[in-house]
Parts: C-alpha cells; structure tokens; sequence
C-alpha cells in the first residue's frame, strides 16, 4: 500500500529470504529450515541482506517492515545508514495485542509472485484466489502456525520490544493502534510519512 500511494519501495527480511528460497539459491536454502519452525535468521545475514537491498532501491526513500528487530539489528542499520549518509526520518511502532496478531495470522494470505499480502475475510475471490495486482497466486504461508507464532511471539517480548524505548530516545518513534482495520491504521501511517517528507 505504502508503495502504491507513495512510491517508496518497501520490503521485509522475511520476504528477502523467501525470495532467495524461491530461487534456490544457497543462502534461500540454508535459512528456509531456520524461518519455517520460527527461529531468527542470524543478524550477520539479515543485515548484509538489508545493505545489498538498500544499495539497489534505497536512492529516494524506503521502508523496511519488520526490521531492525534486535538491539544490534537496530545499530548496524544506524552504521549502514551513516555509511549511505542517509537519516532515519521514522519508526512506526503498530501497537497489536497477541488475541489481533492470532486471528490475523490464521487467515493471513500471500501472492506467491510480489508478496502482496491480504486476509481470507478481507479479500473476496471468483473461483481461486488469485493476487489483484499481479495475478500471482494466492496461499498460506507455511510459516504460519501455532507453535511458530508462540515462538515469534516470546522472541519479540524478549528482543524487539526494547527496540521502542531506543527509538524513543532518538525521536523518531511513532506508535499506532494496529489492532483497527487495514484502512484506519494505513490513514494513520501515510499522514505520518507525509509530516515527515
């Protein structure tokens, strides 16, 4: 969405190493056992992995969704960016309760071909469920089940939530109230990429 209203690419480090998984490379097959049973790639990877993307599309703005998620995630990209001369303008804190994160998980859907991702009870199909903006298909992530969100869940208490009061020293954290529908919550990020550009 974010890319579609303001031409700012985004990406994730889950959707970097899918992409590598899907095309067989050595790094995609060697981290796709690691990110199916909810462990963390290892912050050495996902950083090279950032820089190498953020070399190739960060020109004129980015986003990064789901990164950093570690303290030290968090001061190798301030070393990156210094390195580019490029500023962190904001961090966008989605406040979800586990009981929003759960349901959403469970009926989470995504385009095999741009990684589009839609919900079974937001999105209406004909016979198929097909991507609206490439046609690719649309599936359940094999990453998505329960004992792998109890483990991203304790990870995240235990090494992502600090990242909030890091930000919040530097000034640029902004929290919103992920658990609205897409629509509310998305209002409330572009006006804050619109203050800050």
């Amino acid at each position: 969405m974010i890319t579609r209203q303001f031409g700012i690419p985004v990406t994730s480090p889950g959707a970097i190493l899918r992409r590598e998984r899907d095309l067989g490379t050595p790094l995609g097959l060697e981290t796709a056992g690691t990110t199916q049973h909810g462990g963390l790639v290892s912050d050495k990877i996902i950083v090279e992995l950032i820089e190498d993307w953020l070399r190739l599309h960060g020109g004129h703005g980015f986003v990064f969704d789901g990164f950093p998620r570690t303290i030290p995630q968090a001061e190798s990209l301030q070393s990156i960016l210094n390195r580019h001369r490029t500023p962190l303008d904001l961090a966008i804190w989605l406040d979800v309760s586990q009981q929003t994160v759960s349901g959403r998980i469970a009926s989470r859907l995504q385009c095999q071909g741009c990684g589009f991702t839609t919900s079974l009870s937001s999105a209406t199909f004909a016979e198929r469920p097909i991507c609206p903006y490439c046609d690719g298909p649309l599936v359940r992530r094999n990453d998505d089940d329960a004992e792998v969100l109890k483990k991203r869940l304790e990870e995240f208490e235990a090494k992502t939530q600090p990242l909030a009061a890091l930000y919040e020293k530097a000034g640029t954290l902004r929290k919103i109230d992920g658990n609205r529908d897409r629509e509310a919550v998305f209002g409330d990020i572009s006006r804050l990429i619109e203050q800050a550009a």
